[in-house]
Protein backbone atom coordinates (compact mmCIF):
# COMPACT_ATOMS: atom_id res chain seq x y z
CA UNK A 1 0.00 0.00 0.00
CA UNK A 2 2.78 2.39 0.84
CA UNK A 3 4.67 1.61 -2.44
CA UNK A 4 1.09 2.40 -4.37
CA UNK A 5 0.84 5.26 -2.51
CA UNK A 6 4.32 6.73 -3.62
CA UNK A 7 3.67 6.05 -7.06
CA UNK A 8 0.55 7.43 -7.23
CA UNK A 9 2.13 10.89 -5.66
CA UNK A 10 4.57 10.72 -8.17
CA UNK A 11 2.41 9.98 -11.38
CA UNK A 12 0.61 13.16 -10.11
CA UNK A 13 3.23 15.53 -9.75
CA UNK A 14 4.63 14.37 -13.45
CA UNK A 15 1.20 14.84 -14.91
CA UNK A 16 -0.18 18.07 -13.42
CA UNK A 17 -2.50 20.49 -15.66
CA UNK A 18 -0.25 23.21 -15.73
CA UNK A 19 1.84 25.36 -13.27
CA UNK A 20 0.40 28.31 -11.52
CA UNK A 21 2.59 31.58 -11.14
CA UNK A 22 2.06 34.87 -8.89
CA UNK A 23 0.50 32.64 -6.18
CA UNK A 24 1.54 31.52 -2.92
CA UNK A 25 1.63 28.01 -2.59
CA UNK A 26 1.70 25.46 0.50
CA UNK A 27 4.41 23.04 0.54
CA UNK A 28 2.83 20.97 3.03
CA UNK A 29 0.02 18.45 1.66
CA UNK A 30 -3.45 18.72 3.43
CA UNK A 31 -4.76 14.63 4.02
CA UNK A 32 -8.66 14.56 3.41
CA UNK A 33 -10.61 11.52 4.44
CA UNK A 34 -13.85 10.88 3.48
CA UNK A 35 -16.82 8.54 4.46
CA UNK A 36 -19.42 7.21 1.90
CA UNK A 37 -22.82 8.83 1.88
CA UNK A 38 -25.26 6.32 2.89
CA UNK A 39 -29.27 5.76 2.70
CA UNK A 40 -30.80 5.67 6.26
CA UNK A 41 -30.77 1.79 5.64
CA UNK A 42 -27.05 1.90 5.33
CA UNK A 43 -26.60 0.89 2.07
CA UNK A 44 -24.28 3.61 -0.34
CA UNK A 45 -25.83 6.17 -2.23
CA UNK A 46 -25.57 5.21 -5.79
CA UNK A 47 -25.05 7.74 -8.14
CA UNK A 48 -26.34 11.14 -7.25
CA UNK A 49 -23.59 13.06 -9.27
CA UNK A 50 -23.57 15.95 -6.23
CA UNK A 51 -23.65 19.50 -7.65
CA UNK A 52 -23.56 21.74 -4.68
CA UNK A 53 -23.81 21.68 -0.61
CA UNK A 54 -24.80 24.19 1.48
CA UNK A 55 -25.07 23.98 5.71
CA UNK A 56 -28.71 24.24 6.42
CA UNK A 57 -30.09 23.83 9.96
CA UNK A 58 -26.62 21.91 11.43
CA UNK A 59 -26.61 19.55 8.50
CA UNK A 60 -25.44 19.27 5.09
CA UNK A 61 -27.90 19.57 2.20
CA UNK A 62 -26.85 18.57 -1.79
CA UNK A 63 -28.46 18.56 -4.80
CA UNK A 64 -27.75 16.56 -8.07
CA UNK A 65 -27.36 17.51 -11.62
CA UNK A 66 -28.89 16.10 -15.12
CA UNK A 67 -26.25 13.23 -15.02
CA UNK A 68 -27.63 11.54 -12.06
CA UNK A 69 -30.02 8.41 -11.54
CA UNK A 70 -33.76 9.50 -11.94
CA UNK A 71 -34.21 9.09 -8.24
CA UNK A 72 -31.45 12.05 -6.79
CA UNK A 73 -32.77 14.46 -9.65
CA UNK A 74 -34.42 17.67 -8.90
CA UNK A 75 -34.31 17.19 -5.40
CA UNK A 76 -32.88 18.37 -1.92
CA UNK A 77 -31.29 15.91 0.05
CA UNK A 78 -30.31 16.23 3.95
CA UNK A 79 -27.02 14.67 4.82
CA UNK A 80 -25.97 14.13 8.90
CA UNK A 81 -22.61 15.52 9.03
CA UNK A 82 -21.33 13.62 11.56
CA UNK A 83 -22.22 9.86 10.15
CA UNK A 84 -23.08 10.96 6.01
CA UNK A 85 -26.28 9.51 6.23
CA UNK A 86 -28.81 10.73 4.30
CA UNK A 87 -31.34 11.73 7.76
CA UNK A 88 -33.75 13.91 5.38
CA UNK A 89 -35.73 15.76 4.98
CA UNK A 90 -35.62 14.85 1.26
CA UNK A 91 -37.27 17.98 -0.76
CA UNK A 92 -38.96 17.17 -4.13
CA UNK A 93 -38.83 19.79 -6.65
CA UNK A 94 -41.61 21.59 -8.77
CA UNK A 95 -42.78 24.30 -10.49
CA UNK A 96 -45.10 26.66 -8.40
CA UNK A 97 -48.53 27.68 -10.83
CA UNK A 98 -47.16 31.55 -11.01
CA UNK A 99 -44.31 29.93 -13.15
CA UNK A 100 -46.26 27.66 -15.65
CA UNK A 101 -45.84 30.22 -18.19
CA UNK A 102 -42.61 31.60 -17.69
CA UNK A 103 -39.93 31.29 -20.50
CA UNK A 104 -37.90 28.85 -18.90
CA UNK A 105 -40.60 26.39 -17.37
CA UNK A 106 -40.29 23.50 -19.43
CA UNK A 107 -36.70 23.29 -18.86
CA UNK A 108 -36.73 23.33 -15.51
CA UNK A 109 -39.46 21.11 -14.22
CA UNK A 110 -37.86 18.10 -16.45
CA UNK A 111 -34.38 17.72 -16.09
CA UNK A 112 -32.04 20.87 -16.02
CA UNK A 113 -28.52 20.19 -15.47
CA UNK A 114 -28.75 22.07 -11.55
CA UNK A 115 -25.29 23.30 -9.80
CA UNK A 116 -24.16 24.71 -6.56
CA UNK A 117 -26.60 25.43 -3.82
CA UNK A 118 -27.13 28.21 -1.37
CA UNK A 119 -29.25 29.40 1.58
CA UNK A 120 -30.85 32.74 1.69
CA UNK A 121 -29.37 34.30 4.44
CA UNK A 122 -32.25 35.78 5.74
CA UNK A 123 -34.66 32.92 4.96
CA UNK A 124 -33.72 29.65 5.14
CA UNK A 125 -36.61 28.14 4.00
CA UNK A 126 -35.22 29.57 0.71
CA UNK A 127 -32.48 27.95 -1.51
CA UNK A 128 -31.05 29.30 -5.17
CA UNK A 129 -29.08 27.10 -7.87
CA UNK A 130 -28.24 27.59 -10.85
CA UNK A 131 -28.24 25.60 -14.58
CA UNK A 132 -25.42 24.76 -16.44
CA UNK A 133 -25.35 22.80 -19.77
CA UNK A 134 -28.73 23.45 -21.63
CA UNK A 135 -27.54 21.93 -25.07
CA UNK A 136 -30.85 19.57 -24.40
CA UNK A 137 -33.39 22.25 -22.88
CA UNK A 138 -36.83 22.34 -25.19
CA UNK A 139 -36.84 25.06 -27.72
CA UNK A 140 -37.83 28.18 -26.30
CA UNK A 141 -41.15 30.59 -28.28
CA UNK A 142 -39.29 33.06 -30.52
CA UNK A 143 -40.88 36.00 -28.79
CA UNK A 144 -38.90 34.43 -25.19
CA UNK A 145 -35.54 33.94 -27.77
CA UNK A 146 -35.68 37.67 -28.75
CA UNK A 147 -36.01 38.56 -25.50
CA UNK A 148 -33.29 36.56 -23.99
CA UNK A 149 -31.11 36.45 -26.59
CA UNK A 150 -28.01 38.45 -25.29
CA UNK A 151 -26.65 36.55 -22.27
CA UNK A 152 -23.53 37.43 -23.08
CA UNK A 153 -22.04 33.36 -22.69
CA UNK A 154 -24.54 30.74 -24.28
CA UNK A 155 -27.76 30.81 -26.34
CA UNK A 156 -29.36 29.29 -23.38
CA UNK A 157 -28.67 31.92 -20.46
CA UNK A 158 -27.76 30.35 -16.74
CA UNK A 159 -30.57 30.20 -14.94
CA UNK A 160 -30.86 30.96 -11.42
CA UNK A 161 -33.48 29.44 -9.93
CA UNK A 162 -35.46 30.16 -7.05
CA UNK A 163 -36.72 27.69 -4.91
CA UNK A 164 -38.95 27.30 -1.52
CA UNK A 165 -39.46 24.84 1.23
CA UNK A 166 -43.10 23.68 1.27
CA UNK A 167 -42.65 20.58 3.52
CA UNK A 168 -40.30 18.23 4.34
CA UNK A 169 -41.25 16.31 1.18
CA UNK A 170 -41.53 19.23 -1.04
CA UNK A 171 -40.12 22.57 -2.35
CA UNK A 172 -41.44 24.59 -5.03
CA UNK A 173 -39.76 26.42 -7.91
CA UNK A 174 -41.44 29.71 -7.38
CA UNK A 175 -39.01 31.96 -9.33
CA UNK A 176 -36.14 31.92 -12.10
CA UNK A 177 -33.94 35.05 -13.69
CA UNK A 178 -31.35 34.77 -16.22
CA UNK A 179 -27.53 35.45 -15.78
CA UNK A 180 -26.32 37.96 -18.08
CA UNK A 181 -22.54 38.93 -18.84
CA UNK A 182 -21.34 41.97 -20.47
CA UNK A 183 -19.60 41.49 -23.59
CA UNK A 184 -16.29 43.13 -22.47
CA UNK A 185 -16.53 40.04 -19.56
CA UNK A 186 -15.05 37.61 -22.65
CA UNK A 187 -17.16 34.83 -21.08
CA UNK A 188 -17.59 32.80 -23.99
CA UNK A 189 -20.05 30.35 -25.63
CA UNK A 190 -19.17 26.72 -23.47
CA UNK A 191 -22.51 24.89 -22.56
CA UNK A 192 -21.13 22.67 -19.86
CA UNK A 193 -18.18 25.05 -18.50
CA UNK A 194 -20.65 27.46 -16.92
CA UNK A 195 -21.30 28.88 -13.18
CA UNK A 196 -20.76 25.87 -11.03
CA UNK A 197 -20.27 27.60 -7.35
CA UNK A 198 -22.73 30.14 -5.33
CA UNK A 199 -22.26 31.48 -2.11
CA UNK A 200 -23.42 34.33 0.25
CA UNK A 201 -21.33 37.10 1.91
CA UNK A 202 -22.22 40.21 3.38
CA UNK A 203 -25.31 42.59 2.85
CA UNK A 204 -27.05 39.71 0.63
CA UNK A 205 -24.13 39.62 -1.96
CA UNK A 206 -24.20 36.35 -3.98
CA UNK A 207 -20.91 35.38 -5.50
CA UNK A 208 -20.99 33.15 -8.48
CA UNK A 209 -18.26 31.11 -9.35
CA UNK A 210 -17.41 30.53 -13.27
CA UNK A 211 -15.68 27.62 -14.76
CA UNK A 212 -13.87 29.48 -17.54
CA UNK A 213 -13.74 32.22 -20.01
CA UNK A 214 -12.25 32.80 -23.57
CA UNK A 215 -8.74 32.60 -21.96
CA UNK A 216 -10.37 29.09 -20.51
CA UNK A 217 -9.71 31.23 -17.06
CA UNK A 218 -11.63 30.85 -14.22
CA UNK A 219 -13.64 33.69 -13.17
CA UNK A 220 -15.59 35.33 -9.83
CA UNK A 221 -18.54 37.65 -10.37
CA UNK A 222 -21.28 39.23 -8.05
CA UNK A 223 -24.96 39.86 -7.58
CA UNK A 224 -26.51 42.57 -5.28
CA UNK A 225 -29.94 40.47 -4.14
CA UNK A 226 -32.10 43.07 -3.14
CA UNK A 227 -35.37 42.91 -2.13
CA UNK A 228 -37.14 43.71 -5.80
CA UNK A 229 -34.36 41.44 -7.03
CA UNK A 230 -37.04 38.92 -7.38
CA UNK A 231 -40.11 41.03 -8.86
CA UNK A 232 -38.02 41.42 -12.14
CA UNK A 233 -37.80 38.68 -15.15
CA UNK A 234 -35.06 40.28 -17.15
CA UNK A 235 -31.51 39.69 -16.84
CA UNK A 236 -29.63 39.70 -13.92
CA UNK A 237 -26.36 41.82 -14.70
CA UNK A 238 -23.31 40.63 -12.63
CA UNK A 239 -20.12 42.33 -11.88
CA UNK A 240 -16.70 41.46 -12.37
CA UNK A 241 -14.67 41.13 -9.23
CA UNK A 242 -11.44 42.48 -8.78
CA UNK A 243 -9.89 39.13 -6.92
CA UNK A 244 -6.38 37.96 -7.39
CA UNK A 245 -7.29 34.29 -8.43
CA UNK A 246 -4.11 31.84 -9.06
CA UNK A 247 -3.08 32.34 -12.86
CA UNK A 248 -1.77 29.53 -14.80
CA UNK A 249 0.27 28.80 -17.86
CA UNK A 250 -1.37 26.54 -19.27
CA UNK A 251 -4.67 23.61 -18.84
CA UNK A 252 -7.76 23.95 -17.56
CA UNK A 253 -8.66 24.58 -13.86
CA UNK A 254 -12.04 25.38 -13.27
CA UNK A 255 -14.11 26.28 -9.92
CA UNK A 256 -16.45 23.66 -9.30
CA UNK A 257 -17.75 24.78 -5.78
CA UNK A 258 -17.07 27.63 -2.65
CA UNK A 259 -18.22 29.22 0.71
CA UNK A 260 -17.58 32.30 1.89
CA UNK A 261 -15.77 32.55 5.28
CA UNK A 262 -14.77 35.41 7.67
CA UNK A 263 -11.84 35.09 9.81
CA UNK A 264 -11.98 36.65 13.61
CA UNK A 265 -10.64 39.83 12.71
CA UNK A 266 -13.46 40.41 10.06
CA UNK A 267 -11.21 39.86 6.50
CA UNK A 268 -13.41 37.88 3.89
CA UNK A 269 -12.55 35.15 1.77
CA UNK A 270 -13.65 32.39 -0.39
CA UNK A 271 -12.72 29.36 0.10
CA UNK A 272 -12.88 27.83 -3.56
CA UNK A 273 -12.70 23.91 -4.93
CA UNK A 274 -10.67 23.49 -7.92
CA UNK A 275 -11.66 19.79 -9.07
CA UNK A 276 -9.51 19.33 -11.60
CA UNK A 277 -6.12 19.60 -9.27
CA UNK A 278 -7.58 18.51 -6.44
CA UNK A 279 -6.82 21.51 -4.45
CA UNK A 280 -8.52 24.73 -2.15
CA UNK A 281 -8.28 28.17 -3.57
CA UNK A 282 -8.32 30.50 -0.54
CA UNK A 283 -9.36 34.24 -2.09
CA UNK A 284 -9.07 37.43 -0.49
CA UNK A 285 -12.62 38.87 -1.24
CA UNK A 286 -10.30 42.78 -1.07
CA UNK A 287 -8.44 41.94 -3.73
CA UNK A 288 -5.23 42.69 -2.08
CA UNK A 289 -4.11 39.29 -1.85
CA UNK A 290 -2.82 36.91 -3.83
CA UNK A 291 -5.08 33.44 -4.35
CA UNK A 292 -3.34 30.83 -1.96
CA UNK A 293 -3.44 26.80 -3.44
CA UNK A 294 -4.07 24.51 -0.90
CA UNK A 295 -2.81 21.29 -1.76
CA UNK A 296 -5.05 18.10 -1.02
CA UNK A 297 -4.85 14.54 -0.93
CA UNK A 298 -8.02 12.38 -0.69
CA UNK A 299 -8.89 8.90 1.10
CA UNK A 300 -12.03 6.84 1.52
CA UNK A 301 -12.76 4.87 3.67
CA UNK A 302 -12.75 1.13 3.73
CA UNK A 303 -15.82 -0.36 5.12
CA UNK A 304 -14.90 -3.86 6.97
CA UNK A 305 -10.94 -3.49 5.49
CA UNK A 306 -8.48 -6.24 5.80
CA UNK A 307 -5.16 -6.79 5.01
CA UNK A 308 -2.93 -3.87 3.11
CA UNK A 309 -6.78 -2.50 2.51
CA UNK A 310 -7.78 -1.08 5.84
CA UNK A 311 -9.59 2.12 7.11
CA UNK A 312 -8.74 4.40 4.68
CA UNK A 313 -7.41 4.15 0.58
CA UNK A 314 -5.82 7.38 -1.37
CA UNK A 315 -8.00 8.29 -4.08
CA UNK A 316 -6.71 8.63 -7.54
CA UNK A 317 -9.46 11.58 -8.27
CA UNK A 318 -12.38 12.84 -5.86
CA UNK A 319 -13.60 15.80 -7.80
CA UNK A 320 -14.82 17.72 -5.57
CA UNK A 321 -17.88 19.56 -6.73
CA UNK A 322 -19.94 20.90 -2.90
CA UNK A 323 -18.03 22.92 -0.80
CA UNK A 324 -19.72 24.02 2.55
CA UNK A 325 -18.43 25.51 5.92
CA UNK A 326 -20.34 24.91 9.40
CA UNK A 327 -17.99 27.04 11.98
CA UNK A 328 -14.30 26.29 12.05
CA UNK A 329 -14.92 22.43 9.81
CA UNK A 330 -14.96 23.13 5.34
CA UNK A 331 -16.85 19.96 4.23
CA UNK A 332 -16.70 18.76 0.81
CA UNK A 333 -18.58 16.17 -1.35
CA UNK A 334 -17.36 15.01 -4.98
CA UNK A 335 -19.04 14.63 -8.12
CA UNK A 336 -17.70 11.19 -9.19
CA UNK A 337 -16.50 11.98 -12.50
CA UNK A 338 -17.49 9.21 -14.57
CA UNK A 339 -14.76 9.13 -17.18
CA UNK A 340 -11.96 8.22 -14.61
CA UNK A 341 -13.95 7.45 -11.51
CA UNK A 342 -12.88 3.60 -11.74
CA UNK A 343 -9.56 4.44 -11.89
CA UNK A 344 -9.59 4.68 -7.84
CA UNK A 345 -10.36 0.60 -7.83
CA UNK A 346 -7.65 -0.55 -6.19
CA UNK A 347 -8.83 -2.29 -2.88
CA UNK A 348 -11.78 -4.89 -3.25
CA UNK A 349 -13.94 -3.50 -0.77
CA UNK A 350 -14.57 -0.11 -2.56
CA UNK A 351 -14.87 -1.81 -6.14
CA UNK A 352 -18.63 -2.06 -5.79
CA UNK A 353 -18.78 1.70 -4.68
CA UNK A 354 -16.57 3.06 -7.01
CA UNK A 355 -18.75 1.39 -9.84
CA UNK A 356 -21.70 2.43 -8.96
CA UNK A 357 -20.33 6.21 -8.93
CA UNK A 358 -21.51 6.40 -4.92
CA UNK A 359 -20.34 10.12 -3.27
CA UNK A 360 -17.99 10.56 -0.31
CA UNK A 361 -18.29 12.98 2.33
CA UNK A 362 -14.71 14.70 3.50
CA UNK A 363 -13.92 17.43 6.04
CA UNK A 364 -10.74 18.97 7.39
CA UNK A 365 -10.58 21.94 10.27
CA UNK A 366 -10.32 25.29 8.47
CA UNK A 367 -6.52 26.40 9.52
CA UNK A 368 -5.78 30.28 10.40
CA UNK A 369 -2.76 29.72 8.05
CA UNK A 370 -4.93 29.74 4.95
CA UNK A 371 -5.82 33.32 5.64
CA UNK A 372 -2.43 34.86 5.67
Amino acid sequence: MKTFIAITMALSALTSCGQATNTDHSNHIQKVYGHWVKEKNNVVMVDSQPSGLTHWHGKLVTLSDRSADKSHRLKLRTIAPQSSILVGPDMKMRLSPEMTNNCFAEYVSDNPDLEALAVDPDNDKVFYMITEDATSAPSMTESCQRRYAQSGSTEYPRLLVRIEIQSETHALITHVRPIQFSTEMQIGDFPNDGIEALAFGKNRTLYLGVEKDQQKKARLFSLQMDAQFWQSQDFALVSDLPIKLPNFKAGNHPINGMDYYQTPTGAEFLILAARNDETLWIADLSGQKEAKIIPLEFYAEIINGTGVCQDFEQMDNSSIEGVAVIDETLWLINDPWKAVYLNNIHCPQNKRNYQTFSPLLFSLPIQSHWFD
